[in-house]
């Protein structure tokens, strides 16, 4: 599998806010969704987002009822800055505090 290298990781000994998002997106191809959320929730939030967004806005030009288009880009946006940051802090702490290592492969 390919695992790019990661400046901030490299120079700090620590996770930067987008660790893990290649390998979660490689793990949410196959269908290993745990695996995927494990590396990085993000993505798959990510993902669940774009699809609601999307099938509300058909849905709404179909029907036309705009008041089906759930249109919370604001609110997803603000879930996934939450989603990074608590995966940075606790991805972090876990390695500093505890050492584990939660996006090596010998888990």
């Amino acid at each position: 599998m390919l695992h790019l290298p990661c400046l901030f990781r490299a120079m700090t000994g620590l996770y930067c806010p987008g660790c893990g998002g290649t390998r979660a997106v490689q793990y949410l191809l196959q269908g290993r969704l745990l695996l995927s959320l494990r590396y990085h929730p993000l993505v798959l939030y990510a993902l669940l987002a774009v699809a609601v967004e999307a099938i509300s806005f058909v849905l709404a030009k179909v029907w036309g009822d705009r008041r089906l288009y759930v249109g919370h880009e604001k609110f997803l946006v603000y879930g996934a800055v939450w989603i990074a940051a608590v995966n940075f802090a606790v991805k972090n702490l876990l390695l500093i505090v505890w050492g584990i290592d939660l996006l090596s492969d010998t888990l």
